[in-house]
């Protein structure tokens, strides 16, 4: 047998087996330092910037990373919420029986799906799964409108940031969202009293809770009313503690933003308060107008938005009132934006001075959006009409008639762009119902039926635009076969919805109701669905401004929201078609969505004090994300139409007598001319 080795012999024997590896692993580190010093530089810049972008690389990865694993938690958070047994009431497709067929092209095959159209099953979440969450201050996006009465920094004191409460209590149960401090409570909202029905499905035993937009009843049309009359009040009283006067109300700041500085938010919102009887609140308006409103000031605005809201608004005024000063102001601002049509093609200038009389496109481009030069016919054809000076009429026709002769379309359908020095279409090959299109083919109908239906050019456009979109832009969504408008990109197809196109159901009910092909009506059906789905499938109950659509059966959802998408402006697009869609069908149906939407509106966009806000994100009931601005569409067409909606008086601006401009704004229907 061997002797066991000393102690000391192997401390010797480690301690030179560690001075070696030392001197080892001390002569790699000089001899890779020499290699690295004798790479010229290029060489080495090259492999630091290689590096450097590896590592950044790694950190974007990192970060997807970190996101899907909260979307999984996220996701393991409702499923076990549904191992504790909390079933969540599911939104049947309210269409008795088979819906319509769809009205499309040939190529609609494309969608997969079952054979059987069916409705969505959709889950209605009266709340998300109670989660602390920080609130982000954030603000809209930068514009080209001025801050108003508040230094910019005014919004951005005190931002103290408020954890949402954990679920759980009387006193929490009533808290919805914080803003700035500043609690919107359930109790704020303006809803009707509950009717028996209501009171009865909030009984014990049945599934439907009060507080489930899925329980509100058909009944109290007029507790409806006061409603929408309680939220116009709301409105109002935001913008005149804090805007009285200027363009737009910033309910969070309590401050305004400035457009044109023509009290565009107190004009649109004149006939809105004379349909509703608040003659107190129109009587202090009118008396703005008459006193404060001038258009003798050096300021640039645009055509379009300027004649839609301020033009239509005064000529509406002035046909519901008989009141002298509103055409007066109407006729004065008419005159003002002429020069906007002295360019060699006959198309107008996007933006005029009304103080200097010189007008100019847009600084980046020579072009025009289609939308909105043939967008204000109805307004300077009216003003010719009332005033028996034809030049408004004329230079408002001669647009139309320049766009009907010109080469581009596509089936009737009609680029995005038109150049102010060519009179030609630009950017072809993209067709859209959306932003920079949606108008134009809607005032081609209502043109028609403004001038008494003896307009036959106006008429061509239309019908042949209705069958370019049903052969190029309808499809259907695979999951629960929607049917949608998408859009057109040099021969590819888009499955992208803007939630502007939901003007389309409305329009086309117009036309059937004035003797248009009922197959139309089989459209409007079914794509109001389809934009009522846009707000019933999403955690708010409010849509995206951009909504896209999943074509593959196979994937669970079809509306697909991006990010960028996520915001709502208040926007009027689909009460405006609930309410043509009720008065030609009385489906109660359509008040019944209508009124879904208002409560959604109290909930997440109302503010204490006062005024509402858009808001950034339609699918985080937690926190939606104030952009602290209130658009005057919101007063001026949104509650105005939920208001017409609900009204039991259908001769309340009859559509045999009216016409609706794109803001809401109701113009008479000229008599036929005589044979």
């Amino acid at each position: 047998m061997f002797p066991p080795p000393r102690k000391d012999f192997i401390a010797l024997t480690l301690g030179d087996a560690h001075s070696h590896a030392y001197n080892n692993a001390k002569h790699r580190r000089q001899s890779c330092w020499r290699k690295w010093k004798r790479l010229p530089r290029l060489q080495r810049s090259l492999i630091l910037f290689l590096l450097a972008l590896l590592l950044i690389l790694a950190l974007l990865s990192y970060s997807s990373i970190a996101e899907q694993w909260r979307g999984l938690s996220d996701k393991e958070d409702w499923l076990e919420l549904n191992d504790r047994n909390l079933n969540f009431p599911v939104a049947q497709n309210p269409a008795a029986g088979k819906p319509p067929a769809p009205v499309v092209g040939p190529d609609l095959g494309q969608a997969e799906g079952p054979d059987e159209p069916r409705g969505p099953n959709v889950p209605v979440l009266s709340k998300a799964p109670p989660k602390k969450k920080l609130f982000s201050n954030r603000r809209g996006p930068p514009s080209l409108r001025k801050d108003g009465n508040l230094p910019a920094t005014k919004a951005e004191e005190n931002p103290k940031q408020q954890l949402v409460p954990e679920e759980g209590g009387e006193e929490e149960e009533k808290k919805v969202v914080s803003w700035r401090g500043a609690m919107i409570e359930a109790d704020q909202a303006t809803d009707a009293p509950p009717s028996a029905n209501e009171k009865e499905a909030a009984a014990p035993g049945n599934p439907a809770a009060p507080g489930n937009p899925a329980a509100t009843d058909l009944e109290g049309t007029p507790d409806r009313l006061e409603a929408v009359r309680d939220a116009f009040r709301h409105a109002w009283k935001g913008y005149k503690d804090h805007a009285w006067g200027h363009d737009e109300l910033k309910p969070i700041s309590k401050s305004f933003g400035e457009w044109f500085g023509l009290g565009l938010t107190l004009i649109d919102s004149l006939d809105t308060m004379w349909i509703m009887g608040l003659k107190e609140e129109f009587a202090e308006a009118r008396s703005w107008v008459e006193k404060d409103l001038s258009f003798n000031k050096n300021v640039d605005v645009n055509l379009f938005e300027t004649t839609i809201r301020v033009l239509g608004g005064l000529l509406s005024c002035y046909h519901l009132t008989k009141d002298q000063l509103f055409l007066e102001k109407a006729k004065d601002l008419g005159s003002r934006l002429m020069p906007a049509f002295k360019t060699p093609s006959k198309i107008p200038f996007s933006d005029v001075n009304i103080g200097s009389g010189t007008a100019h496109p847009p600084r980046w481009t020579s072009d025009s959006t289609l939308a909105e030069v043939t967008s204000i016919q109805l307004e300077f054809r009216e003003l010719s009409h009332v005033t028996q000076d034809p030049q408004y009429q004329d230079v408002a026709n001669e647009i139309m008639r320049l766009v009907h002769k010109l080469p581009g379309k596509h089936d009737g359908l009609v680029p995005m762009f038109i150049n102010t020095n060519s009179g030609q279409f630009s950017h072809k090959g993209v067709f859209t119902l959306g932003a920079r299109a949606d108008s134009y083919y809607e005032y081609l109908l209502k043109q028609w039926i403004q001038g008494g239906k003896t307009e036959d050019d106006l008429l061509e456009d239309y019908l042949q635009a209705v069958e370019g979109v049903k052969k190029h832009l309808v499809r259907q969504t695979g999951p629960s076969r929607l049917t949608f408008i998408g859009e057109l990109t040099h021969n590819r197809f888009s499955p992208k919805m803007d939630h502007l196109v939901c003007f389309l159901p409305g329009t086309l009910a117009l036309g059937v109701q004035n003797g248009l092909p009922g197959d139309h009506m089989d459209l409007a059906v079914q794509l109001m669905e389809t934009c009522h789905q846009m707000y019933k499938q999403m955690e708010t109950g409010l849509s995206p401004e951009i909504a896209h659509f999943s074509l593959q059966a196979s994937y669970g959802k079809d509306v697909v929201v991006k990010p960028a998408d996520r915001h709502n402006l208040l926007r009027p697009e689909t009460v405006e078609s609930l309410f043509y869609m009720f008065r030609f069908t009385k489906d109660p149906k359509y008040r019944d969505w209508g009124w879904e939407i208002l409560q959604s509106f109290n909930k997440y966009t109302k503010v204490p004090g006062g005024g509402y806000t858009s808001i950034n994100n339609v699918c985080d009931p937690a926190n939606p994300a104030p952009r602290d601005k209130m658009e005057s569409f919101f007063l001026g067409e949104t509650l105005k139409y939920l208001f017409l909606l609900f009204s039991d008086d259908l001769e309340l601006l009859s559509l045999d007598k009216y016409v609706f401009n794109t803001e809401a704004h109701p113009l008479p229907i000229w008599p036929p001319p005589p044979k």
